[in-house]
């Protein structure tokens, strides 16, 4: 549930959601899978909505892939070609490793907003659910850095729905029934690619995507 506390947003840089995504890391998959917590939950379409982002982020194009913020590597596990995945917890890289196996990929901990690759190292930037989180501030830093790296931004996101706000805290609740707050933005494709400066590549009623070129 979205509060209405209007503090100053914070996210990739913020020790309290570092925290809770720590906490968060052995339970992520249930939000994905629909069960836990989220079980007693209606979401009309999500289990064909998760298999069509799989499939998607499998059909891209092989490439050289940093994928920020991998969390539990759900989806870092679908794209094609080396991929070195980063995430803050420690706790979400190491599932993250566990799942993604070994060479030619690989998973390490590292600040999200100041990426661990050197200028123009990778081919493709993937991020999915982590945009969507960072206020103006981190979402510009984590742009600049994109562009720095790699010469491809693909962007996955929740969708705009009717029944959330547009952007705001949530209260995020855990098994052990701890309350943790996050800021969160929902978008919708053509949001998400103005934005980008790139092309629409899903637009459902629960994920968003968008890939965008990078100047370097």
């Amino acid at each position: 549930m979205v509060t209405d506390d209007h503090g100053a947003p914070a996210f990739a840089a913020d020790p309290a959601t570092a925290a809770y995504y720590d906490r968060r890391a052995g339970e992520y998959d249930e939000w994905y899978r629909d069960e836990g917590l989220f079980a007693a939950r209606r979401r009309a379409g999500w289990a064909e909505a998760v298999a069509d982002l799989e499939a998607l982020v499998a059909s891209l194009p092989p490439r050289r892939t940093l994928d920020v913020a991998c969390g539990t590597g759900f989806l870092t596990c679908h794209l094609p070609g080396p991929v070195l995945a980063v995430d803050r917890s420690a706790a979400m890289a190491a599932t993250a490793r566990d799942r993604v196996g070994g060479p030619p990929s690989r998973v390490a901990v590292a600040d999200t907003l100041c990426l661990p690759v050197a200028t123009g190292a990778v081919e493709r930037v993937f991020t999915g659910h982590f945009y969507g989180h960072l206020p103006p501030d981190e979402r510009r830093r984590f742009l600049a850095e994109a562009h720095r790296v790699g010469t491809e931004l693909v962007v996955v996101d929740s969708a705009r729905r009717p029944d959330v706000p547009a952007e705001g805290w949530q209260w995020r609740v855990l098994n052990d029934g701890s309350r943790h707050r996050v800021y969160k933005r929902y978008l919708t494709g053509a949001q998400l690619g103005e934005e980008l400066g790139g092309k629409v590549l899903l637009d459902g009623a629960w994920f968003v995507a968008v890939r965008a070129g990078l100047s370097g």
